[in-house]
Formats: C-alpha cells, sequence, structure tokens
C-alpha cells in the first residue's frame, strides 16, 4: 500500500486528488494539509511515502518547504503545478530541489481528460514510491582539457523521470565546442520551453528548442519541444534535426525511440548515444538499433538513476555496451573526443 499526504491550500483540490489517488487499491490518503506547517504536522504523524504539493500556498511556499523537506526527511515529492510560465519555472526549481516529478492541476473540461489526468497522477506517484533520492546535488567542474568535436557527429540523449536533472548534471560538464547536442526528454510544453532556458543557463554551449529543420553544427544543443517528435536525417551528407507532428509512440511525445531510430537509419557509425532515468522502455528498441549500425551506447546505471526503467530494458536488451553514473558517461564522452 502506497500511503500518500496530500498538501495544497484548495480544499476542492485536495478532494479531487484524494479521490483520484483513492481509486487505486494499491493507494492511500493517510492525510492532507492545506499549508507547509499543517503538513509539517501530517508527514510526523503519518509517515507517508509520497507527497504531493503545490507551490503557492499561505505562509510558506511549496519550494520554500520542499527544500527544507530535503535537507532534514527527504521523502518523495510529486509537484502539482499550475500550467502558466511561471509555474513551469518553479516546477523545474523544485526538481531541482529534490521533487522527483511533476503534474499540471487538471482543468474543467471533458470526463475523458479527467481520465487521462487521473492516470497519470496515479502513474506518477507510483513510480515516486519507488524512486531513488540518493542524487548528488551540487554540480561538478567543467572540464579543461582540449577535445575534437568532429570525432562525432553527433550525441543523442534521451531521458524521462529524473531527466532534467540528469541532463543538467552532463551538460555542465561539457566545453563549449562538443559534437552537436540532441535532447529528447519527456516533458511538456510549456515546460520545455523553461527547460531548454535553464539549461541554456548553466553551459557554455548553444541551448534551443527546435522549432524548424535545422542543420546541426558543433557547439549546439537541440531540445525536442514538449509536444512534438524530433528526428535525424542526412542530406547531401550533413545532418539535419526535425520536428514534426505525428501519433504518440509509446506513449510519448516526444519519443527518445523516434530519435535514436532516425539515427540509425541516417547511418550513425559516428555518433554517441545515451539513455539515461526514466520509467518505462521508451529509447531501448532505438539505441540497439544504433548500436546494430555501429554507434556507441551508454546507459545510465541503476544507482545513479531516479528511475532505472529506460536504462534498465536498454541494458537488458544488450543494446548498450557500458553503463555508469551521470559524472562516469560525461567523463567518458569527453575521453572519446581528446586530441
Amino acid at each position: 500500500m502506497i500511503k500518500v499526504v496530500v498538501v495544497d491550500d484548495s480544499q476542492l483540490m485536495r478532494a479531487l486528488i484524494t479521490d483520484i489517488l483513492e481509486k487505486d487499491p494499491q493507494m492511500q490518503v493517510v492525510g492532507e494539509a492545506e499549508d507547509p506547517f499543517e503538513a509539517r504536522d501530517v508527514i510526523k504523524a503519518t509517515n507517508p511515502d509520497v507527497l504531493t504539493l503545490d507551490i503557492e500556498m499561505p505562509k510558506m511556499n511549496g519550494l520554500t518547504f520542499l527544500k527544507n523537506l530535503m535537507r532534514l526527511r527527504p521523502i518523495p515529492v510529486v509537484m502539482v503545478s499550475t500550467l502558466t510560465q511561471h509555474g513551469a519555472d518553479a516546477t523545474l526549481e523544485a526538481l531541482d530541489l529534490g521533487a522527483v516529478d511533476y503534474v499540471p492541476k487538471p482543468s474543467a473540461g471533458a470526463t475523458a481528460a479527467l481520465v487521462a489526468y487521473s492516470e497519470l497522477l496515479r502513474e506518477k506517484v507510483r513510480v515516486a514510491a519507488t524512486a531513488n533520492l540518493q542524487q548528488q546535488r551540487s554540480l561538478p567542474n567543467r572540464a579543461t582539457f582540449d577535445i575534437n568535436p568532429r570525432k562525432l557527429e553527433a550525441i543523442l540523449i534521451g531521458a524521462s523521470t529524473g531527466g532534467t536533472e540528469a541532463v543538467k548534471r552532463v551538460l555542465c560538464q561539457w566545453p563549449a565546442n562538443m559534437p552537436p547536442i540532441l535532447i529528447v526528454q519527456h516533458i511538456r510544453p510549456l515546460f520545455s520551453a523553461a527547460f531548454t532556458r535553464h539549461l541554456g543557463s548553466l553551459t557554455q554551449l548553444k541551448v534551443g528548442e527546435l522549432e524548424k529543420d535545422t542543420k546541426i553544427h558543433p557547439g549546439e544543443v537541440w531540445v525536442a519541444p514538449g509536444d512534438r517528435h524530433m528526428r535525424l536525417v542526412r542530406k547531401n551528407g550533413a545532418l539535419i534535426a526535425q520536428v514534426f507532428d505525428d501519433d504518440l509512440v509509446g506513449r510519448h511525445r516526444p519519443a527518445v525511440d523516434v530519435l535514436f531510430r532516425s539515427a540509425a537509419e541516417a547511418g550513425a557509425g559516428r555518433m554517441l548515444a545515451m539513455l539515461l532515468t526514466g520509467m518505462g522502455k521508451d529509447g531501448a528498441d532505438g539505441l540497439l538499433q544504433l548500436s546494430k549500425t555501429g554507434a556507441t551506447t551508454w546507459v545510465q546505471d541503476e544507482a545513479s538513476c531516479v528511475v532505472w526503467g529506460m536504462p534498465r530494458a536498454a541494458w537488458e536488451l544488450g543494446a548498450a555496451s557500458y553503463q555508469g553514473n551521470l559524472d562516469e558517461l560525461a567523463a567518458k564522452t569527453l575521453s572519446l573526443l581528446k586530441n
């Protein structure tokens, strides 16, 4: 049984979240609170497995409470965020502070939309209950030795739950003249724009959200938009990154498999692909295809993943030649590029 405490200043929202979660026979809402001070006492009394946490609350906002919680009594937390620019930025800060994942606040709409939202919320809580919270938070220093970016045509990275922090940790260790980097992170549209801006503030690399067909160059990082697939094609010998609208692939758009499979079809002999933390198996089949075409394929190891789902699926398929923690993956990449 997964014990949950719901923290939100809206009585209506607390009732809705409670109702959604308790429709799963494996979940029990053992307490609720309308502000962080009340939440502190409820947590002590109920010892929950997961906390759902609002950001905007009276007396103390959710981010301040989350920071204190992770320092004093770490618990898997799922943020419940408003679908606004401020909500997206605050959610990324919450993930940086240690929250496992997030869901947007439900909006008024059709029954089908609420059913889908309910399934999403229960899935996020279910995954959070098994998440690994033992993650390093301080960022390492950037490498200073020279590299040759032409040794790789592209670096491809796929991630899901825990991925915003994992990608950040890897990129901040790389210099400005890296080979072109393409990232597919399972994320919502408004949040992907905020994620892209945040990455750009932490690295010397040029980071952008891909909006149109773009010839990729060293020193660039392109992030897939939150509601569009990304693929890599070869035209007249040049690699072109594209975004396009299509059906969900394995329940995802963007999907890591779409990027990885397209790269394999483009000829991936001098590419590096990494599959980082995340639930499910998106990217595993694509990584196997890349491996078969001669690409270098790695996955994040279990000990350092928030959720060892996607990397595990790839490893068990035999799709990766190496697994390591984020710092090891970052350093091993640079070793491939040394002059």
